[in-house]
């Protein structure tokens, strides 16, 4: 198994980033704009893009913390896969530590999510510090895969 792990810092509070990562307004403000679902423990959240999508089972959400889906639905190399979100403050900042794990082999499908995961991470730190993300479809395209 092999994991996509990345690291930002966000000037804002662990309590903005949390909603950012906890409520259909705040994921589709820098995720992709078409997002609905149940953003609670136990509930499915629907994320959707021009080639396709993806729908996560939120497995946990820890106030300010922590947040983890599973990937429930979506390509084959996601189904079973597990995203998680660990906040921390350090120096001034919201660290977030983001981790797609799970993955069955470093196939060049996860070199591309890995890129676009890591931009979309940035579209998350945009939001949380000026108000406004760039969630798909207004996101870097990098591919013939978006």
């Amino acid at each position: 198994m092999v994991d996509i792990l990345h690291r930002i810092g966000a000037t804002a509070s662990p309590e903005d980033v949390y909603a950012a990562l906890t409520t259909i307004e705040g994921l589709s403000s820098w995720w992709t704009r078409d997002t609905d679902g149940d953003a609670n423990v136990g509930g499915v959240i629907r994320f959707r893009f021009e080639p396709g999508g993806f729908d996560m089972k939120v497995l946990e959400a820890q106030p300010a913390e922590r947040v983890r889906w599973e990937v429930v639905d979506g390509p084959e190399e996601w189904i079973g896969t597990r995203i998680r979100f660990e906040l921390k403050q350090e120096d001034g900042f919201t660290i977030v530590l983001f981790r797609h794990e799970g993955w069955k082999e470093p196939v060049e499908f996860m070199y591309h999510c890995s890129t676009k995961w890591a931009t979309f991470l940035m579209s998350l730190k945009k939001l949380v510090e000026t108000g406004k993300g760039e969630p798909a479809p207004d996101d870097v395209r990098i591919s013939n895969w978006h």
